[in-house]
Protein backbone atom coordinates (compact mmCIF):
# COMPACT_ATOMS: atom_id res chain seq x y z
CA UNK A 1 0.00 0.00 0.00
CA UNK A 2 1.44 3.42 -0.90
CA UNK A 3 1.79 6.23 1.54
CA UNK A 4 0.34 9.62 1.17
CA UNK A 5 1.34 12.77 1.89
CA UNK A 6 -0.79 15.33 2.54
CA UNK A 7 1.68 18.02 3.56
CA UNK A 8 1.81 20.88 0.30
CA UNK A 9 1.80 18.32 -2.01
CA UNK A 10 -1.41 16.27 -1.54
CA UNK A 11 -0.84 13.70 -4.65
CA UNK A 12 2.31 12.96 -3.35
CA UNK A 13 2.36 9.11 -2.55
CA UNK A 14 5.54 6.79 -1.32
CA UNK A 15 5.69 3.12 -1.98
CA UNK A 16 6.48 1.15 0.92
CA UNK A 17 10.39 -0.04 0.66
CA UNK A 18 10.64 -4.16 0.15
CA UNK A 19 14.18 -3.80 -0.06
CA UNK A 20 16.72 -2.35 2.30
CA UNK A 21 18.05 1.31 1.89
CA UNK A 22 20.58 0.81 4.75
CA UNK A 23 23.13 -1.61 2.67
CA UNK A 24 26.55 -1.94 3.89
CA UNK A 25 29.26 -0.39 1.53
CA UNK A 26 31.76 -2.57 0.34
CA UNK A 27 35.03 -0.67 -0.01
CA UNK A 28 38.47 -1.52 -1.63
CA UNK A 29 41.24 0.18 0.33
CA UNK A 30 45.52 0.01 -0.13
CA UNK A 31 46.43 -2.76 3.31
CA UNK A 32 48.66 0.60 4.34
CA UNK A 33 45.84 2.23 4.85
CA UNK A 34 44.07 -0.42 7.28
CA UNK A 35 47.39 -0.49 9.52
CA UNK A 36 49.10 -3.22 7.59
CA UNK A 37 52.79 -3.22 7.78
CA UNK A 38 53.46 -3.70 3.85
CA UNK A 39 54.86 -0.43 2.76
CA UNK A 40 58.29 -0.42 0.84
CA UNK A 41 59.90 0.13 4.28
CA UNK A 42 58.01 -2.51 6.35
CA UNK A 43 55.73 0.14 7.89
CA UNK A 44 52.11 1.42 7.70
CA UNK A 45 50.24 4.63 6.00
CA UNK A 46 47.08 3.91 9.01
CA UNK A 47 44.83 6.34 8.19
CA UNK A 48 42.67 7.14 10.94
CA UNK A 49 39.36 8.62 9.55
CA UNK A 50 39.38 5.12 7.57
CA UNK A 51 40.32 2.72 10.36
CA UNK A 52 38.22 4.88 13.48
CA UNK A 53 35.29 6.41 12.33
CA UNK A 54 34.29 4.98 8.87
CA UNK A 55 35.09 0.88 9.86
CA UNK A 56 32.12 0.34 11.54
CA UNK A 57 29.62 1.11 8.38
CA UNK A 58 31.49 -0.77 5.78
CA UNK A 59 33.40 -3.82 5.07
CA UNK A 60 36.99 -3.50 3.34
CA UNK A 61 38.57 -5.31 0.41
CA UNK A 62 41.93 -4.17 1.47
CA UNK A 63 45.17 -5.72 -1.08
CA UNK A 64 48.75 -4.62 -1.43
CA UNK A 65 49.30 -4.76 -5.39
CA UNK A 66 53.30 -4.48 -4.64
CA UNK A 67 53.00 -7.53 -2.04
CA UNK A 68 50.85 -9.30 -4.40
CA UNK A 69 53.34 -9.70 -6.46
CA UNK A 70 55.89 -10.89 -4.11
CA UNK A 71 57.73 -8.11 -3.65
CA UNK A 72 58.91 -8.67 0.29
CA UNK A 73 59.32 -5.41 3.14
CA UNK A 74 61.41 -3.36 2.88
CA UNK A 75 62.13 -3.77 -0.27
CA UNK A 76 63.17 -1.61 -3.47
CA UNK A 77 61.29 1.78 -4.00
CA UNK A 78 59.67 2.04 -7.46
CA UNK A 79 59.17 5.04 -9.87
CA UNK A 80 57.02 6.03 -12.60
CA UNK A 81 59.71 5.85 -15.61
CA UNK A 82 58.45 7.59 -19.14
CA UNK A 83 58.52 4.96 -22.00
CA UNK A 84 56.63 4.92 -25.61
CA UNK A 85 53.53 3.32 -24.11
CA UNK A 86 52.86 5.55 -21.20
CA UNK A 87 54.64 5.55 -17.36
CA UNK A 88 56.35 2.31 -16.25
CA UNK A 89 56.62 1.11 -12.86
CA UNK A 90 60.45 0.58 -12.36
CA UNK A 91 62.70 -0.46 -9.55
CA UNK A 92 65.14 2.53 -8.48
CA UNK A 93 67.75 0.69 -8.28
CA UNK A 94 67.95 -2.82 -10.07
CA UNK A 95 65.76 -1.15 -13.35
CA UNK A 96 63.35 -4.50 -13.25
CA UNK A 97 60.09 -3.55 -14.51
CA UNK A 98 56.98 -4.31 -12.34
CA UNK A 99 54.22 -2.64 -14.76
CA UNK A 100 52.56 -5.43 -16.26
CA UNK A 101 52.30 -7.41 -13.03
CA UNK A 102 51.09 -4.57 -10.75
CA UNK A 103 48.20 -4.14 -13.61
CA UNK A 104 47.43 -7.32 -13.77
CA UNK A 105 46.36 -7.70 -9.97
CA UNK A 106 43.57 -5.34 -10.78
CA UNK A 107 42.89 -7.81 -13.43
CA UNK A 108 43.15 -10.69 -10.97
CA UNK A 109 40.07 -8.60 -8.61
CA UNK A 110 38.18 -7.60 -11.23
CA UNK A 111 35.05 -10.05 -10.27
CA UNK A 112 35.02 -8.63 -6.63
CA UNK A 113 36.25 -5.48 -7.85
CA UNK A 114 32.92 -4.96 -9.74
CA UNK A 115 30.61 -5.85 -6.24
CA UNK A 116 32.56 -2.99 -4.43
CA UNK A 117 30.98 0.40 -4.11
CA UNK A 118 34.38 2.52 -3.60
CA UNK A 119 37.97 2.37 -3.35
CA UNK A 120 40.17 4.09 -1.19
CA UNK A 121 44.05 4.33 -2.65
CA UNK A 122 47.65 5.23 -0.93
CA UNK A 123 48.59 8.76 -2.16
CA UNK A 124 52.08 9.31 -3.48
CA UNK A 125 52.51 5.60 -4.53
CA UNK A 126 53.72 4.59 -8.05
CA UNK A 127 51.36 1.65 -7.71
CA UNK A 128 48.57 3.05 -6.25
CA UNK A 129 48.46 6.99 -6.47
CA UNK A 130 45.58 8.42 -8.03
CA UNK A 131 46.94 11.58 -8.96
CA UNK A 132 50.15 13.92 -9.53
CA UNK A 133 52.40 11.45 -9.74
CA UNK A 134 55.94 12.12 -10.90
CA UNK A 135 57.13 10.21 -13.63
CA UNK A 136 60.67 10.44 -14.59
CA UNK A 137 63.07 10.17 -17.89
CA UNK A 138 66.74 8.86 -16.12
CA UNK A 139 66.60 10.75 -13.13
CA UNK A 140 65.12 13.34 -14.25
CA UNK A 141 61.42 14.36 -13.56
CA UNK A 142 59.40 15.15 -17.12
CA UNK A 143 55.85 15.16 -15.37
CA UNK A 144 53.99 15.78 -12.49
CA UNK A 145 50.79 14.49 -13.59
CA UNK A 146 51.08 10.68 -13.77
CA UNK A 147 48.91 7.98 -12.04
CA UNK A 148 49.97 4.65 -10.38
CA UNK A 149 49.93 1.64 -12.53
CA UNK A 150 47.67 -0.55 -10.35
CA UNK A 151 45.42 2.04 -9.52
CA UNK A 152 45.32 3.50 -13.55
CA UNK A 153 43.99 -0.10 -14.69
CA UNK A 154 41.55 -0.15 -11.45
CA UNK A 155 39.95 3.11 -12.93
CA UNK A 156 39.77 1.97 -16.65
CA UNK A 157 38.28 -1.33 -15.78
CA UNK A 158 36.21 0.36 -13.24
CA UNK A 159 35.38 3.99 -14.49
CA UNK A 160 32.00 4.23 -13.10
CA UNK A 161 33.40 3.36 -9.25
CA UNK A 162 33.83 6.40 -6.74
CA UNK A 163 37.81 6.16 -6.03
CA UNK A 164 39.51 8.73 -4.13
CA UNK A 165 43.14 8.32 -2.74
CA UNK A 166 43.68 9.08 1.53
CA UNK A 167 45.17 12.30 1.25
CA UNK A 168 42.23 13.82 -0.27
CA UNK A 169 39.79 12.61 2.22
CA UNK A 170 41.27 14.95 4.80
CA UNK A 171 39.28 17.94 2.53
CA UNK A 172 35.99 17.60 4.57
CA UNK A 173 34.10 18.62 1.44
CA UNK A 174 36.02 15.75 -1.21
CA UNK A 175 35.28 13.06 2.15
CA UNK A 176 31.75 14.11 2.13
CA UNK A 177 31.36 13.43 -1.62
CA UNK A 178 32.80 10.45 -1.83
CA UNK A 179 31.39 8.73 1.08
CA UNK A 180 27.99 10.25 0.34
CA UNK A 181 28.70 8.49 -3.27
CA UNK A 182 29.93 5.04 -1.44
CA UNK A 183 26.66 5.04 0.90
CA UNK A 184 24.86 5.45 -2.39
CA UNK A 185 26.31 2.92 -4.36
CA UNK A 186 25.62 0.16 -1.99
CA UNK A 187 22.28 1.25 -1.92
CA UNK A 188 21.31 0.81 -5.29
CA UNK A 189 23.73 -2.04 -5.84
CA UNK A 190 20.85 -3.64 -2.97
CA UNK A 191 18.08 -2.37 -5.25
CA UNK A 192 19.69 -4.16 -8.59
CA UNK A 193 19.70 -7.67 -6.52
CA UNK A 194 18.31 -10.53 -7.65
CA UNK A 195 14.63 -10.45 -8.92
CA UNK A 196 13.90 -7.01 -8.47
CA UNK A 197 10.55 -5.31 -9.42
CA UNK A 198 9.22 -1.98 -11.06
CA UNK A 199 7.63 -0.83 -7.62
CA UNK A 200 11.33 -1.38 -6.41
CA UNK A 201 12.90 1.11 -8.28
CA UNK A 202 10.07 3.62 -8.22
CA UNK A 203 10.90 3.49 -4.25
CA UNK A 204 13.68 3.28 -4.64
CA UNK A 205 13.90 6.68 -6.75
CA UNK A 206 11.22 8.23 -4.98
CA UNK A 207 13.25 8.52 -1.81
CA UNK A 208 16.65 9.75 -3.80
CA UNK A 209 14.82 12.55 -5.58
CA UNK A 210 15.96 15.61 -3.07
CA UNK A 211 19.67 13.99 -2.95
CA UNK A 212 20.03 13.68 -6.87
CA UNK A 213 18.70 17.02 -7.53
CA UNK A 214 21.48 18.33 -4.50
CA UNK A 215 24.16 17.01 -7.57
CA UNK A 216 22.49 17.33 -10.51
CA UNK A 217 18.93 18.56 -11.20
CA UNK A 218 19.13 17.41 -15.01
CA UNK A 219 20.46 13.89 -13.79
CA UNK A 220 17.30 13.15 -11.54
CA UNK A 221 14.81 14.08 -14.21
CA UNK A 222 17.38 11.77 -16.22
CA UNK A 223 17.15 9.12 -14.45
CA UNK A 224 12.77 9.47 -13.70
CA UNK A 225 12.56 9.25 -17.78
CA UNK A 226 14.45 5.58 -17.04
CA UNK A 227 12.07 4.81 -14.20
CA UNK A 228 9.24 5.81 -16.02
CA UNK A 229 9.98 3.02 -18.68
CA UNK A 230 10.35 0.11 -15.98
CA UNK A 231 7.94 -1.49 -16.39
CA UNK A 232 7.55 -2.01 -20.12
CA UNK A 233 11.56 -2.17 -20.94
CA UNK A 234 13.68 -4.98 -20.58
CA UNK A 235 14.54 -5.24 -17.29
CA UNK A 236 18.39 -5.64 -17.73
CA UNK A 237 18.76 -2.30 -19.58
CA UNK A 238 16.19 -0.66 -17.68
CA UNK A 239 19.27 -1.45 -14.85
CA UNK A 240 22.37 -0.68 -16.82
CA UNK A 241 20.89 2.57 -17.68
CA UNK A 242 19.23 3.80 -14.89
CA UNK A 243 22.72 2.60 -12.59
CA UNK A 244 24.53 4.62 -15.11
CA UNK A 245 22.87 7.51 -14.86
CA UNK A 246 22.60 8.05 -10.95
CA UNK A 247 26.53 7.12 -10.83
CA UNK A 248 27.09 10.18 -13.28
CA UNK A 249 24.52 12.47 -11.39
CA UNK A 250 25.82 11.36 -8.21
CA UNK A 251 29.80 12.47 -9.48
CA UNK A 252 28.74 16.21 -9.75
CA UNK A 253 29.81 17.56 -6.23
CA UNK A 254 26.79 19.31 -4.37
CA UNK A 255 27.41 23.01 -4.46
CA UNK A 256 26.32 25.18 -1.58
CA UNK A 257 23.66 26.87 -3.92
CA UNK A 258 21.94 23.61 -4.63
CA UNK A 259 21.81 22.20 -1.04
CA UNK A 260 19.91 25.71 -0.55
CA UNK A 261 17.54 25.16 -3.13
CA UNK A 262 16.83 21.35 -2.03
CA UNK A 263 16.83 22.65 1.99
CA UNK A 264 13.83 25.38 0.93
CA UNK A 265 12.12 22.48 -0.99
CA UNK A 266 11.99 20.26 2.08
CA UNK A 267 11.02 23.58 3.80
CA UNK A 268 8.08 24.36 1.46
CA UNK A 269 6.84 20.63 2.27
CA UNK A 270 6.89 20.96 6.10
CA UNK A 271 6.27 24.53 6.33
CA UNK A 272 2.68 24.93 6.50
CA UNK A 273 2.48 22.80 9.40
CA UNK A 274 5.00 25.30 11.39
CA UNK A 275 3.92 28.06 13.80
CA UNK A 276 5.81 31.30 12.74
CA UNK A 277 8.68 30.78 15.08
CA UNK A 278 9.75 27.21 13.95
CA UNK A 279 9.43 28.25 10.17
CA UNK A 280 11.99 31.30 11.36
CA UNK A 281 14.45 29.02 13.32
CA UNK A 282 14.32 26.50 9.68
CA UNK A 283 14.82 29.62 7.46
CA UNK A 284 17.43 31.39 9.80
CA UNK A 285 19.46 28.06 9.72
CA UNK A 286 19.43 28.32 6.06
CA UNK A 287 20.68 31.35 5.85
CA UNK A 288 23.04 30.71 7.61
CA UNK A 289 24.37 28.02 5.98
CA UNK A 290 24.33 29.88 2.76
CA UNK A 291 26.50 33.10 4.05
CA UNK A 292 28.87 30.51 5.48
CA UNK A 293 28.37 30.50 9.15
CA UNK A 294 26.77 27.35 9.93
CA UNK A 295 27.32 23.91 8.93
CA UNK A 296 24.61 22.26 6.66
CA UNK A 297 24.09 19.71 9.73
CA UNK A 298 22.39 22.57 11.55
CA UNK A 299 19.03 23.05 8.87
CA UNK A 300 19.19 19.29 8.01
CA UNK A 301 19.06 18.40 11.47
CA UNK A 302 16.20 21.41 11.86
CA UNK A 303 14.15 19.44 8.89
CA UNK A 304 14.42 16.21 9.89
CA UNK A 305 13.07 16.51 13.38
CA UNK A 306 10.00 18.57 11.91
CA UNK A 307 9.31 16.17 8.91
CA UNK A 308 9.09 13.06 11.27
CA UNK A 309 7.01 15.26 13.96
CA UNK A 310 4.70 16.20 11.52
CA UNK A 311 4.89 13.02 9.83
CA UNK A 312 5.33 14.63 6.57
CA UNK A 313 6.78 10.87 4.94
CA UNK A 314 7.65 11.87 1.92
CA UNK A 315 9.96 14.25 2.54
CA UNK A 316 11.20 12.73 6.02
CA UNK A 317 12.23 9.31 3.90
CA UNK A 318 14.45 11.04 1.47
CA UNK A 319 18.20 10.11 1.67
CA UNK A 320 19.04 13.77 1.41
CA UNK A 321 18.11 13.93 4.96
CA UNK A 322 20.37 10.93 5.92
CA UNK A 323 22.92 9.72 3.26
CA UNK A 324 24.86 7.84 5.84
CA UNK A 325 25.21 7.69 9.67
CA UNK A 326 24.91 10.52 11.48
CA UNK A 327 28.44 9.24 13.33
CA UNK A 328 30.46 9.92 10.54
CA UNK A 329 30.02 13.66 11.13
CA UNK A 330 30.21 14.54 7.45
CA UNK A 331 28.13 17.84 7.63
CA UNK A 332 29.49 19.05 10.54
CA UNK A 333 31.97 21.73 8.77
CA UNK A 334 31.45 25.35 8.27
CA UNK A 335 31.82 25.93 4.61
CA UNK A 336 33.13 29.79 4.11
CA UNK A 337 30.77 31.47 1.11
Amino acid sequence: MAVTDTGTSPDMTILPLERPLDARPRIGVSSCLLGAPVRYNGGHSRHRFLTDTLDPFVDWKPVCPEAEIGLGTPRETLRLENSDIGPRAVATKSGTDHTDALAAVADRHLRSLRELDGYVLKNRSPSCGLFGMPVFEDTRRVEGKGRGVFAARLTELCPELPVEEQGRLSDPGLREHFVERVFARARLRALFAEGWRPRDLIAFHSRHKFQLMAHQPDGYRRTGRIVAKAGTDDPERIEADYTQAFVAAMEHKASPGKHVNVLQHVLGMVGPRLDDVRRHDILEAIRGYRAGHLPLSVPIHLLRHHCAAERVVWAREQTYLAPYPDELSLRNTVIPA
